[in-house]
């Protein structure tokens, strides 16, 4: 069985070799970009032995590299003695390559003075036998980015379930909007327990506050369209490979409206599976 923690990253220029490189990163591989060769052994021997405290790996291997087509397939066999590593060979058209090229304005890194379709068929032509060598060949001609993304994702990812960090921040509209945001909604038409004496110190995590923005019909139908709202927009930025969203709440002070429905909000991501946290920039203030 290959082991998904030792992944060796390889195929055509313009593949797409780095940005799945950085995609794994995000996924927590530990990634080197053009490693030379002869010195994948001793990386093998150094985590073999946890040397380096790195649980998982990407490594990031082609032709850039003098004599690699020599010298990679006599290492493989060689570290494939002491570990299972999974060998990814990323492909491309010879269509979209050219129009990689064309777009980036870089020249083709085996034929620098002649066309970039000689290169692209030269290296597929001395790639061959590499290709052959390896566990899974990825297509990359019709996929965006971020249908590579996802499917990185799906086969490497150590999450289960929605794969998207949510970050709620609750704020007072007077200090600020928080700079991180990616989404930003407004509490401040909401019944504001700042006017009722016996809830202006006590914070939105208070159940008496709670209480009083909840029961409110306007607090009720706010919140059913904006997790309505939600509902609809998450998927999406998951079909876009979204890692990361940041949820900005405000009311005046940041103490009590935003707090409560930041609150609600969290309850609702934790009970349909998502991973959300909060931070209540500015109830203590």
């Amino acid at each position: 069985m290959k082991d998904d923690r030792f992944l060796i990253i390889t195929g055509l220029s313009g593949s797409g070799k780095t940005a799945v490189s950085h995609f794994l990163e995000d996924l927590g591989y530990y990634c080197v970009d053009n490693l030379p060769a002869k010195l994948i052994p001793s990386f093998v021997d150094l985590w073999l032995r946890e040397e380096v405290e790195i649980e998982r790996v990407a490594l990031v291997v082609d032709i850039r590299e003098p004599g690699f087509l020599s010298k990679f397939p006599l290492v493989w066999r060689e570290i494939n003695k002491k570990i299972s590593p999974r060998l990814i060979f990323l492909e491309a058209s010879d269509e979209a390559l050219v129009k990689r090229f064309s777009e980036s304005r870089r020249p083709h890194p085996l034929t620098k003075k002649k066309s970039v379709l000689e290169g692209v068929r030269l290296e597929r032509r001395r790639l061959a036998e590499i290709k052959k060598m390896s566990d899974e060949v990825i297509d990359t001609s019709a996929s965006t980015v971020s249908q590579l993304k996802e499917l990185l994702m799906r086969r490497f990812s150590k999450r289960k379930g929605p794969r998207l960090q949510i970050v709620l921040i609750s704020f007072g509209y007077k200090y600020g909007l928080p700079i991180e945001s990616d989404l930003v909604f407004d509490t401040r038409f909401l019944p504001n327990p700042f006017y009722e004496e016996a809830l202006r110190e006590k914070g939105g995590n208070n159940h008496l506050v709670r209480d009083f923005v909840l029961k409110s019909p306007e607090t009720q139908a706010f919140l059913a369209e904006l997790i309505r709202f939600l509902g609809f927009l998450i998927p999406k930025f998951l079909d876009e490979g979204k890692s990361y969203l940041t949820i900005a709440v405000g009311c005046t002070g940041g103490k009590h409206r935003s707090v409560v429905i930041v609150e609600k909000l969290n309850g609702y991501f934790h009970k349909h599976g998502y991973h959300s946290k909060i931070y209540h920039r500015d109830m203590f203030k």
